[in-house]
């Protein structure tokens, strides 16, 4: 009997080791007259077990982590294929409780298929959207998707099916579709992990998106980081293209659709929308003044939908489920699922994905285990590099768009990095001072110069030069840069500065309680 064993091909679990423990399995498997079927899936999301080797049973799968190519011929006298027991087994997958705790809906089939084989796609309910899609009108397709409530999973919020009627509605004959994957925050990896790992169900979502709206062309904008995910991507339009789903009569429906892959050139700034579709049109990456919207006047000035990867993945299964179903999951005006990013000082790093309303606190420790270092949690950073420092008075905050923004936070791309209590405030507001000042297209003074003034204000601080006089032009910088720079970069990137000045002053030579007259 064969016996199909899965090891991930995650950028995350090769850099593991992931290559070298399934060559050893094959070769293992071989040399002891082993018949097994080696798969190649995507990842589980489990970063701290990976690499992680699953081995289907007649029980259902079994789970074995983290398996170094040293541990395979240990596994195999432990009869591993068959179950056996071996100090790396975790047991059925399904009932992991850092799994069997999760909504997944956009992962729904991580670690389950081969991310290349379209008939895996398939029978784990791929193009079921597209189908439904292509058989309602354009118009009904965007209004299902308004009715999910699905918002921008990329940092803004804004709802998805809002921006799709506004493309859908702009006259031309010529409209685009944009996947902004230039995934740069820290600590973020939920759209690299699409890309690599179930690359058809974003092209899926493309392909409704460009019916609904009326587009004909695609482009996904990736980041020059992730050179196995443009492979994956290619491969996997090259596989659409053959099978009729993409090209001049998609699905057999007369709707004609193609995408392409585009590589960005590293530049923070391109994740903002109008500053990628500069770059995407050969230019220098630098933010445009706003009006005219992209969805009125976008690549090469045609009407353009510009959607995260993870909000376009979310669409085929709102097509095969209908808008209620997702809406159903998620709380007050943030609905659906979030894929959210456990990082920093963590025992289990890893991707979670559930329902909008969790809380801070049940993420950190019921999913994440704690900190790694074992000592107490004192800050939180929500929403990447721009996004707010939250000190443990708020961990019983839930997940949701507007809870945190009442807070000065904010969802963003989902991504959480945790601190324990050895950080160094001040230091973390320094380097987000520093972040943006590097990282700024220089278009606007009060991003390019401020940034760099904020820094320079901060080591003065630190270093205890005038504290109190360089405080409080510090604040007042911040509420220049918050309130007339181009861009969210320069908007927000005193959020992060101006939250750790209201919750650990201490940091700064500041009395306790001395907060920042603007901030809630």
């Amino acid at each position: 009997m064969t016996i199909t064993v899965c090891v991930p091909r995650d950028a995350a679990a090769l850099s593991l080791g992931a290559d070298a423990t399934a060559a050893a399995i094959a070769a293992t498997a071989t040399a002891r007259g082993e018949s097994v079927r080696l798969v190649r899936t995507s990842s589980r999301g489990m970063f701290w077990l990976e690499p992680f080797v699953e081995v289907e049973t007649a029980a259902g799968r079994l789970g074995y982590g983290p398996v170094r190519s040293a541990d395979v011929a240990g596994l195999f006298d432990a009869g591993f294929l068959r179950g056996g027991a071996h100090r790396l087994a975790q047991g059925k997958v399904d009932a992991m409780p850092f799994l069997a705790r999760q909504e997944r809906l956009t992962f729904a089939r991580a670690g389950l298929t081969d991310p290349l084989s379209l008939a895996d796609y398939e029978a784990h309910g791929g193009l079921r959207g597209v189908r439904r899609a292509l058989a309602m009108a354009p118009a009904a397709v965007v209004e299902e998707v308004v009715a999910s409530g699905l918002r921008g999973r990329g940092g803004a919020g804004f709802p998805t099916g809002i921006k799709w009627r506004t493309v859908a509605g702009a006259p031309g004959p010529t409209k685009y579709v944009v996947v902004n994957a230039d995934e740069g925050d820290s600590g973020t990896y939920s759209d690299r992990m699409v890309m690599e790992g179930d690359p058809f169900v974003l092209l899926e979502g493309m392909l409704i998106a460009g019916y609904a709206t009326g587009a004909s062309h695609g482009y996904i904008y990736l980041r020059s980081e992730y050179p196995h995910a443009a492979k994956v991507l290619r491969a996997a339009l090259d596989a659409l293209r053959a099978a009729g789903i993409y090209g001049r009569d998609c699905l057999g429906s007369g709707f004609a659709f193609d995408a392409e892959v585009r590589i960005g050139a590293g530049a923070y700034i391109c994740g903002e929308e109008t500053a990628l579709l500069e770059s995407l049109e050969g230019k220098r990456g630098m933010v445009r003044f706003k009006p005219p919207l992209p969805a009125i006047k976008g690549l090469f000035g045609r009407p353009t939908v510009v959607n995260n990867v993870v909000s376009l993945a979310s669409v085929p299964i709102i097509l095969d489920r209908g808008g209620k179903h997702y809406a159903d999951f998620g709380m007050g005006r943030s609905r659906g699922t979030l894929p959210i990013q456990l990082a920093g000082n963590v025992k289990r790093a890893g991707l979670v994905e559930k329902a909008f309303g969790v809380t801070l606190r049940e993420l950190i420790e019921d999913y994440g285990g704690g900190t790694r270092s074992g000592r107490p949690v004192r800050a939180v950073q929500v929403g990447g590099p721009l996004g707010a420092y939250f000190d443990t008075s708020l961990l019983d905050l839930p997940l949701d768009y507007e809870a945190l923004a009442q807070h000065k936070g904010m969802v963003g791309h989902g991504g959480i990095v945790v601190f324990d209590d050895t950080v160094d405030m001040a230091e973390q507001a320094r380097y987000a001072m520093e972040f943006c000042a590097v990282e700024s297209c220089g278009k606007c003074t009060p991003c390019r110069i401020g940034s760099t003034r904020g820094r320079e204000l901060i080591e003065k601080i630190i270093r205890g030069e005038n504290v109190v006089r360089n405080h409080r032009q510090l604040l007042a910088l911040c509420d220049v840069m918050e309130n007339a720079s181009l861009c969210a970069l320069g908007g927000m990137a005193p959020w992060p500065v101006l939250s750790a000045l209201q919750y650990f002053p201490g940091d700064f030579g500041l009395p306790a309680g001395k907060e920042p007259a603007h901030v809630v």
